[in-house]
């Protein structure tokens, strides 16, 4: 059964200090549920909170680094504690490295599945246990089985289409849309439902912040300006993301594709993956 009331649930969203987390925090705060907003910058997300508590909700923020499985962990064990296990989970931090395979070096690799993969695994294991055990203790309803929770985890529409600027970046993402269809399956027995998010361009910082290799200082600062500027011409806010996200959660859908370039990639990659791979030859810089 979906969670389709959130008044007085408690969600946490990673990587709600901006952008898509932070659209997502609010836009459950503003249902009446209480976000738990984490964040690697401590300021950023305790700014996310000061909102959700303008739009009615309370809320708290903490800092945490997603990739670190300690700290993932003891944040789990403090949500627990200090609120309880909670509702919803929006497994959302991210990062991307842009260039090309045989530029990304090792430590590139394991900041970014650091980030987008173990940070998704850390927020999906933690927390799901938490759903699973807060099932089995409750005592059984047949006439109305318990509902055991909801976890969102943000992938990609690059986690179905390959990219000779982005094999990092699409790699975890495709590992995202599938820990999540396995989790799914997983965790049905118990009532919880998980769904794999896949917005293509949307306005965010996520270009500003990335780490582009293979090219000098010069040209990283040239590409990300590019980038970011053609984030914001496609006028896609991160609310409209959230949007859908809540709708995934009230509908217990799978995987949601988000915006246009979402549904197409998601579209191609299984009537005609052929032609993504053909695009995937071509330099960004060529389309």
């Amino acid at each position: 059964m979906p969670l389709a009331h959130f008044d007085g649930a408690l969600a946490v969203i990673t990587g709600a200090g901006g952008g898509l987390g932070r659209a997502t925090a609010l836009a459950l705060a503003e249902r009446g549920a209480t976000v738990v907003a984490a964040d690697i910058d401590l300021p950023a997300a305790e700014r996310t909170v000061e909102l959700a508590k303008a739009a009615g909700s309370g809320g708290t923020a903490h800092r945490v680094d997603v990739s670190d499985a300690a700290a993932m962990a003891a944040f789990a064990a403090e949500v627990r504690e200090s609120h309880r296990v909670p509702d919803i989970v929006v497994n959302n931090a991210g990062i991307a490295v842009t260039g090309s395979f045989l530029d990304t070096g090792v430590a590139d690799w394991e900041r970014i599945i650091g980030v987008n993969l173990w940070g998704v695994v850390h927020g999906s294991r933690l927390f799901g246990r938490q759903m699973v055990e807060r099932v089995n203790a409750l005592p059984a309803k047949p006439d109305k089985p318990n509902f055991g929770g909801h976890i969102v985890n943000i992938a990609s529409a690059a986690g179905f289409a390959p990219s000779r600027e982005l094999p990092a970046y699409c790699t975890t993402k495709a590992a995202v849309v599938m820990l999540s269809e396995c989790l799914r399956a997983e965790l049905a027995g118990s009532r919880i439902g998980v769904t794999a998010v896949c917005p293509g361009f949307v306005a965010t910082s996520i270009v500003r912040n990335s780490t582009f290799v293979g090219v000098s200082a010069d040209e990283a600062r040239r590409l990300r300006e590019r980038g970011d500027r053609a984030l914001k011409a496609r006028r896609y806010p991160p609310e409209k993301v959230a949007e859908r996200i809540v709708a995934a959660i009230v509908k217990n859908k799978a995987v949601v594709p988000v915006n246009f370039e979402g549904h197409l990639f998601h579209a191609l990659s299984r009537v005609s993956p052929g032609s993504l791979r053909m695009l995937a030859r071509v330099p960004a810089a060529l389309r």
